[in-house]
């Protein structure tokens, strides 16, 4: 008795109440009120009682004591219940107190009950009676001995623990599928596998009960609500690519009916089961590294599982009720107790779910957005588990972009990464069509501005390497390297990383870029060269070419010969200060003649010069920007043109034609009248070189050498290739749109290609008059010469028949007549033409315009003549 009593104070006792002092001394006070035989005073005697154990220094528990007591008082009174009924054996005498205290101690510790003489009494048989204590088994003893207070049995049955004993009982005589049956069942369908009683339905896409097995209602919706979690496992399965009915079906039992149970520990497969085959070959590394990182968020619920199947196929001892010999088989995995334990292994499964199921048809970048997109959650444990799978996905991403930044290697069979290739786009066009960024496979947590500086950085690699044929890139990759290194690493949640590798790429490449472009392939000094040639810069050059190829190109333009023109070309170089530049330079200017647009035009219209580039060069200038090269020197070549055209006009055109007409009196009033043409010949020429002269300083001055200036500085500033081709596009626009040749310039340039060709007949219309002129006074110094001769000679002056007045009949009133009329034709075309594009330039919005408007009509004469706009409506 002294060891029991031992054993029973230092045992762990388990109470089914809640730990209260309050509650446990108020339920002895009532006690005692209403025990029998009891004293009013002994309420208050337990009051001070336990007022003076509160006051007890380092008692910690006295709730424990309280209820102790309370129970132990209880079972006393059951005891002499018993007693009284005759419930036990023994006499009255000395020994029948030693006898009652034992049975007492036998029904609260669960020993045997011990007769007076010492020996074990026999085991009694069980009873139906659920207020009746049952005796333990020896197993119960050693437990006790061993400290477990589950096993005591201080705590007496309560309804609630009554009700589940007849519960159990009467679904054993029933005949109903026990629990560890369904526990093993629900084990089974965690892991996507049929069990005997719970199989997967297809039609309802969830594991149901088979219809004919004796399972209670409650039982079956607590197992059907626990197998959501093989629903969760089969769905990851099948949305990662495995084929879930090959692996059911090799872990699923022959027969619903058999007695053989599946094995233990059935395999919940590898990652080739969850990924498949075909995911492997069409998912992408992305893919597989996801798939990979879901194995392992999945590896604690193999464990748990694997722990789950060890308890249910082992019972432990401490579950056992041996008085009840239909329930020996139990163990202590329930149905409820399973709930417990698969509730976070459920929310942990149904996130793999949704992700898998929403990444299902997505591989690369697209895959890690939609992976991003579930991160943005206000659960800490959700954003941990999605980083996690982030971290381990991207980490594919991170590794392609570090070989496209550092190596220029782009190896992406799969088309996972966000910069593409063409390999179909020649080397020649490396730079502008072969490389470009998918914003399909863009992840969002790399920026658009990101994401272009790493295309830029790779497709220089490239550039440098393919075009330029040069590799001091090699001793820049370390550097860029370390960089990332010595920022984190590449990573998913690490964007510092990242930046520092683009920014230190950046830096290294577009230095090396700047270097060999301008250093080794002499890009300013090609520049400046086109602007020379091309843009009419080189100008001594051009009024030799002008003057040698002139009469070759009044031809019509079917007899003009290439080849002729070329060695004129050679010639107006040796004859110009262009001899002094590189051959280099020279051995890339070519003739180049354009189709013929009809049969009357001449070697004027279609003759043009080149400018032949290689690579690298040609990613600069390419064929667009060669074309507007040359739109540009057939406007300022017809330009040249007419400028030429009005000078030859004016060497013509001397003075002393017309003096002399009015001197000699030539062809008498016909010769007047003729010298009166010839003076508003004169000034319609001065009008319209007047016009040509302040249009040409324009063009070349405000125009090209203004926009030159600002793309010298853009290139000086030019960080990168891609600064310097926008910079070469702005400058081309830009002499474009202010030499009227814009696409909103459509009409200025019409009107002023009709003024051009106003001028070009106004030339030969010169030409021809002062031919004529000139002959006439030829014809009258000649005749005064025969006079003067003939006077010498001491003969007439002149003969029958002969024109005294030395004309010979080639001037007279109808041609002096015919001549008027076409020069008022030429100048009222020339006025309406200029009329029309005054008219014209205060529509344009470019304001380098204001000022061409202002030199051509800067005295006004044009408003007072109201020929264009008036003073009004000028911009000025």
């Amino acid at each position: 008795m002294f060891r029991y009593a031992v054993r029973l104070v230092g045992s762990s006792l388990s109470a089914d109440v809640e730990p209260d002092e309050d509650a446990a001394a108020d339920a002895i006070a009532r006690r005692l009120r209403r025990r029998e035989g009891g004293s009013p005073n002994d309420v208050a005697v337990f009051a001070d009682l336990h007022r003076r154990m509160k006051q007890v220094p380092g008692l910690q528990k006295r709730w424990a004591v309280l209820h102790a007591l309370l129970r132990a008082s209880e079972e006393a009174d059951k005891e002499k219940d018993r007693r009284e009924g005759g419930a036990w054996d023994g006499d009255d005498g000395g020994g029948g107190a030693r006898t009652n205290a034992l049975s007492f101690a036998a029904s609260a510790g669960g020993l045997p009950a011990l007769r007076p003489d010492g020996s074990n009494r026999a085991r009694e048989r069980q009873t139906t009676t659920t207020t009746t204590t049952t005796t333990r088994d020896p197993g119960d003893a050693r437990a006790l001995a061993n400290g477990d207070g589950s096993t005591l049995g201080v705590d007496h049955p309560s309804s609630r623990a009554a009700a589940m004993k007849l519960l159990a009982r009467e679904a054993t005589l029933s005949a109903e599928v026990g629990e560890p049956e369904l526990v093993r069942d629900v084990l089974f369908a965690c892991q996507g596998i049929d069990g005997k009683f719970l199989k997967f339905d297809p039609a309802e896409g969830a594991y149901v009960v088979r219809a004919d097995a004796p399972v209670s209602p409650g039982a079956a919706v607590l197992a059907r609500k626990l197998t959501e979690l093989g629903w969760l496992f089969r769905k990851i399965r099948a949305c990662l690519g495995g084929d879930d009915a090959d692996v059911v079906a090799t872990t699923t039992p022959a027969s619903a009916d058999s007695d053989v149970a599946p094995p233990a520990t059935p395999s919940l497969g590898t990652l080739g089961a969850l990924g498949g085959d075909r995911g492997e070959l069409d998912g992408g590394s992305v893919r597989r590294a996801f798939k990979a990182r879901v194995q392992g968020e999945l590896s604690d619920y193999y464990r748990l599982i694997a722990v789950l199947e060890a308890q249910a196929q082992v019972p432990m001892a401490a579950a056992l009720e041996s008085a009840r010999d239909d329930s020996s088989g139990e163990t202590y995995l329930t149905l409820r107790r399973l709930s417990v334990w698969l509730a976070e292994p459920t929310r942990r499964l149904r996130l793999l779910a949704v992700l898998v199921d929403a990444s299902r048809f997505n591989k690369g970048g697209a895959l890690l957005g939609v992976l991003h997109a579930h991160a943005k959650h206000g659960d800490p444990a959700l954003c941990a588990t999605v980083a996690r799978l982030l971290s381990a996905a991207a980490a594919p991403m991170y590794a392609a972009i570090q070989n496209w930044v550092v190596l220029g290697e782009l190896d992406d069979p799969r088309s996972e990464f966000f910069v593409t290739s063409d390999p179909a786009v020649a080397e020649e066009d490396l730079w502008r069509h072969r490389y470009g960024v998918d914003d399909a496979m863009l992840p969002p947590f790399i920026t658009r501005e990101q994401a272009a500086d790493v295309l830029r950085v790779g497709k220089s690699i490239n550039f440098l390497r393919r075009c330029c044929d040069d590799d001091g890139w090699t001793a820049e990759r370390a550097p860029v390297a370390a960089a990332a290194a010595n920022a984190g690493g590449l990573g998913y949640g690490n964007p510092k990383a990242l930046d520092a590798l683009i920014a230190e790429a950046k830096r290294r490449i577009d230095r090396c870029l700047r270097r060999v472009l301008f250093e080794r392939y002499k890009l300013f000094e090609h520049c400046f060269a086109v602007k020379r040639y091309l843009l009419l810069g080189q100008g001594d050059f051009h009024a030799c070419l002008m003057d040698l190829a002139g009469e070759d190109l009044a031809e019509p333009a079917s007899n003009v010969s290439a080849y002729k023109l070329s060695g004129t070309l050679e010639s107006a170089i040796r004859a110009s200060n262009a001899q002094y530049d590189e051959s280099d330079v020279l051995d890339r200017l070519r003739v180049k003649m354009m189709p013929a647009a009809g049969a009357d035009e001449v070697g004027w219209d279609v003759f043009s010069l080149e400018y032949q580039t290689s690579a690298p060069l040609t990613t600069v200038f390419t064929p667009d920007a060669m074309g507007k090269y040359l739109r540009v020197f057939t406007f300022l070549w017809r330009l040249k043109r007419v400028e030429h055209a009005l000078c030859a006009t004016w060497q013509t055109m001397k003075p002393n034609v017309t003096a002399a007409l009015a001197r000699d009196g030539v062809a008498g009033a016909a010769g007047v009248a003729l010298a009166e043409e010839l003076r508003r010949c004169h000034t319609l020429r001065g009008e319209m070189h007047h016009f040509i002269a302040n249009l040409q300083y324009y063009v070349m001055f405000e125009v090209l050498e203004g926009s030159w200036e600002v793309f010298t500085r853009e290139m000086r500033d030019a960080r990168d290739l891609d600064s310097l081709i926008a910079a070469h596009e702005r400058y081309l626009d830009a002499v474009l749109q202010k030499a009227l040749l814009g696409p909103k310039s459509q009409l200025l340039a019409h009107a002023l290609s009709t003024l051009f060709e106003v001028v070009l007949r106004f030339r030969g219309f010169a030409d021809r008059l002062y031919d004529v002129a000139r002959d006439a006074a030829m014809r009258r110094q000649l005749a005064r010469l025969r006079v003067e001769q003939r006077a010498e000679q001491a003969t007439w002056g002149s003969l029958p028949g002969e024109d005294a007045a030395g004309g010979d009949g080639l001037l007279s009133e109808a041609f002096v007549s015919e001549m008027r009329e076409q020069l008022d034709a030429v100048g009222a075309d020339y006025a309406k033409m200029l009329d029309g594009f005054l008219n014209l330039l205060p529509l344009q919005t470019h304001v380098d315009l204001k000022f061409l408007l202002f030199r051509l009509d800067f005295s006004e004469y044009y408003c007072k003549q109201k020929i264009g706009p008036s003073p009004g409506s000028l911009p000025f």
